[in-house]
This record gives C-alpha cells, sequence and structure tokens, in this order.
C-alpha cells in the first residue's frame, strides 16, 4: 500500500456558479521537486521560523475546532504540539503546512502520479477524532509518512504502541528516519508490508487508521481489530469514497461516524483498477469515463457520441450556493446504474463550460449525461439537471435527473448509515431497505434513514 494517501476534496460546494474544485488538493507537477526531497525540514532552517511555525499551529488548531473536526482535548493537544513542519519535505513553506485543507505530496510515480503524501490537517483530525484514541492503545496504521503515526503517539501516549505499515521501502525508510528525529521511534514501529496480508510479529489492535483509498475490507483486518476496536478507512464504492469509522456488531460491522474525503487509492493485492473509456470529440479531444464497476457491456454505441447535438433534462431540484451536495453523488453512485466520473481534456466542450457542471455520469445505450447545473432561486442559487450526448442521449438524461428527485425527497438532509458484512457473516440480518453492493471478500450495505 503506499503511504499516506492524498486527500482529494471531493465534497461539492456551490459557490455562486463556482469553479469546480480540482480532483486533487496538489498539482503533481507542481510539487514534483518538493515530492523527491528525501526527508523533513531541515533542523538548520527550524529556529528562524519556529515562532511563526508556532503561531500558524496554533491557528491551524482553532479553525479546525471551529469547523468541528478537532472536537477532543486530546486531539486538540496532539496538534498543539506535534510540528508538522517536521515532516514535510524542506521546501514546503510553512503556510502551506498549517493550511486546514492542503495535502503535500511526497512521492510520484514516473507519469507524475501521486503514490504518497501527507494528508490535510481537517482529514487527519478528523480520522483521529473517529478512532476514538485512548492512552495506551495498541493502533495500526496501514499507509505510512510519519505525521499521522506522530499524532497517534501523542494521543495515546508512552504506554501505547503505533505500527505504521507501507508497501513501499522508501516511503518506510523516510517515514522511519523522521518519526526517529522528532523523539517518536520508541513508541512507533515503521515496517515494510502489504497489510493485506497482516502484520509481522504483531497482535490484535484497539483502532486501525487506514490513510489509503480501500476497496474492500480485507478478512485479516478483521483479524487484528479487537472485540471493541474501532476500524477508521476511506471506503471506495463504485468510485465514490467516504471515511467510515467502524466499530463490531456480532458478526459484521456498523458504522459509528462518517466524514467526506477522498484518498489516492490503495497499492498490492488490495488495489482494484478502474475501468477508462475514452471518448473522442471531433477535434480529436477526449472525455474519459471512469467506471469502478457495472460497466456496461457494450461500449460501442457510444463511438462518435461527442459529435451529436447535446440534451438537456432538469429537474426542479434546487440548493443554495455555498451549500455541500456530496451526498449527491454517493447517492448516484448507489442507486444509479452505468455511474461513472469524467475527466475532460482542454480543448473539449466541456472544458469550455466549466463550472456548469460536475464529472458525475451515467452511461445508457447510445447516450452518456453528467451532472449539471444552472442558475435558480433568483440568483441565490442553482437547478440540477443532466446534460446528455448520442442517440439515448435523453434516456441517460432522464435516468441522471431521476435520481436527482429521488435523492431531494429521501436522501436529501440525512446522514446514511453503512454496514459491512464479511463472508461468512448472516445476510439474512441485512436490514431489508438496505442497499448492498459487493466486494472481493463481503457486501457493503447503505440505509438512508426515513426523514420525519
Amino acid at each position: 500500500m503506499p503511504a499516506r494517501g492524498a486527500v482529494m476534496p471531493v465534497t461539492s460546494v456551490v459557490q455562486n456558479m463556482p469553479v469546480m474544485k480540482g480532483s486533487t488538493v496538489t498539482d503533481p507537477s507542481a510539487e514534483s521537486q518538493q515530492a523527491a526531497a528525501p526527508t523533513g525540514r531541515s533542523t538548520d532552517d527550524a529556529a528562524p521560523n519556529a515562532d511563526r511555525a508556532a503561531e500558524l499551529r496554533a491557528a491551524l488548531v482553532e479553525n479546525l475546532r471551529a469547523d468541528g473536526k478537532i472536537t477532543s482535548p486530546a486531539v486538540e493537544a496532539a496538534f498543539r504540539t506535534v510540528a508538522r513542519e517536521r515532516f514535510l519535505p524542506a521546501d514546503v513553506p510553512l503556510e502551506k503546512a498549517y493550511a486546514v485543507d492542503d495535502a503535500v505530496v511526497t512521492k510520484l510515480d514516473e507519469h507524475g502520479v501521486a503514490l504518497s503524501s501527507v494528508s490535510a490537517a481537517y482529514i487527519q483530525a478528523r480520522m483521529l477524532e473517529q478512532a476514538e484514541l485512548q492512552p495506551g492503545m495498541r493502533v495500526l496504521e496501514v499507509g505510512s509518512g510519519g505525521l499521522n503515526a506522530a499524532l497517534i503517539a501523542e494521543i495515546i501516549g508512552e504506554k501505547g504502541r503505533v505500527v505504521s505499515v507501507d508497501i513501499d521501502p522508501e516511503v518506510t525508510d523516510r517515514a522511519a528516519k523522521l518519526v526517529d528525529e522528532t523523539g517518536y521511534g520508541s513508541r512507533v514501529r515503521v515496517l515494510v508490508a502489504d497489510a493485506e496480508h497482516g502484520v509481522p510479529g504483531e497482535g490484535q489492535f484497539d483502532a486501525i487508521i487506514v490513510t489509503v483509498g480501500a476497496w474492500d475490507i480485507p478478512p485479516v483486518w478483521l483479524d487484528l481489530l479487537a472485540d471493541k476496536g474501532v476500524l477508521v478507512l476511506p471506503l471506495i464504492m463504485n468510485g465514490v469514497t467516504r471515511t467510515i469509522g467502524f466499530r463490531r456488531t456480532g458478526d459484521h460491522l456498523e458504522s459509528a461516524s462518517i466524514e467526506v474525503a477522498g484518498f489516492v487509492p490503495m497499492q498490492g493485492a488490495g488495489r482494484h483498477p478502474e475501468r477508462v473509456f475514452m471518448l473522442t470529440d471531433p477535434n480529436g479531444k477526449q472525455v474519459k469515463l471512469r467506471f469502478d464497476s457495472g460497466v456496461p457491456d457494450d461500449m460501442s454505441p457510444l463511438d462518435g457520441v461527442l459529435a451529436t447535438d447535446r440534451t438537456e433534462v432538469w429537474s426542479g431540484a434546487t440548493i443554495k450556493h455555498r451549500t455541500s451536495f456530496a451526498d449527491l453523488y454517493l447517492w448516484f453512485a448507489w442507486h444509479l446504474p452505468g455511474f461513472c466520473l469524467l475527466t475532460v481534456d482542454d480543448g473539449t466542450e466541456l472544458a469550455a463550460e466549466r463550472g456548469t457542471w460536475f464529472p458525475f455520469g451515467a452511461v445508457r445505450g447510445a447516450g452518456f449525461a453528467y451532472l449539471a447545473i444552472r442558475p435558480a432561486l433568483d440568483g441565490a442559487g442553482v437547478e440540477f439537471g443532466a446534460c446528455a450526448y448520442g442517440r439515448d442521449g435523453e434516456l441517460a438524461a432522464t435516468a441522471v435527473v431521476e435520481q436527482i428527485r429521488a435523492w431531494d425527497r429521501h436522501g436529501r438532509h440525512t446522514e446514511p448509515m453503512f454496514g459491512y458484512w464479511p463472508a461468512g457473516s448472516d445476510h439474512s440480518q441485512i436490514p431489508a431497505d438496505a442497499a448492498v453492493m459487493d466486494k472481493t471478500h463481503g457486501v457493503v450495505t447503505i440505509s438512508w434513514p426515513a426523514r420525519g
């Protein structure tokens, strides 16, 4: 598994006919030089910046408290104590080190894709709260970086133990060096392992915190989790991720907490590759449709689809500016057949219209549609709809709009509950109103509480 997955801000928020947030916090090309730095900031530079770092650290804590990401004295104390800049490449500005929602890439592959990063402060704080850590606990971290392990070590104290694993020896070497340099080496064991297969030489853990996008929950993690333990992981469900805090309930897991975030997906045995289909427009530019699962049997009817006239269908469902609708695309992932994610080349018609659509779509026969917005509420908000191309474009757009309306009736303003039922558990006990998604080692369920 790669080290700390780069958190992607997948919370969609309408912003006055917004410029849509990018798919990653950091631009890999812009981060390439800092990613090459093998260790943290030089101590030679630390003294002149110490006062500024302390000031920014205090401001970060106040911001995270105000946002509800830090809710306990223990997590607050850890964030006030651990110097984030010591775990980042030396040329990362302090302002970026202490930003609420900036991840910092620490390793790229040959194509410039982020393999490892230090996650944004907000999701680190939230996941530590989700884990419900206490002094003296044993904690497994899947995905190494050093900083998160140091925060955990602060919370669980001298009698606690952190084991941090990563599949990449370059990442573990860096993490081990950083925890040693910052005084946490006696409480943090860093080792190279594919956590899909377990952790050598260790027993059960009171908490497992996974810091990469996991498509499934391998059986060994359930074996490693103590009976009353908490598993916190970014679970990928048909391309959409939620960071879920799970607790055991009998023979299965039930969600105790949920956070919106996206992470770089897991590598190693737990990797689940997506399938990507290219649609080429008349100018040779491409729109890519990315499927996690449920790929249509035949994609050939979409050949040349971008040369057809575009269709629009509108839902009547509106939302005010600066309001999150993250649960809409979670609803799509669970209830919209043919659901996919879009990425577009510059020079396409879609690229020229950024700010009026979002990269969530669906394929129906010879048509594909995507989520769109237009001004509504006398300028105070937008209306959701779908735009589509192809002979079956209206069919595809209507399918998207039907699910927008269903979400508006049944899923909006409610927090869903998730379950994980491993192979061998009693699936007859799955609630009748739950939707079920198959995984390799079990099934995930989602239930949307009835609105009062």
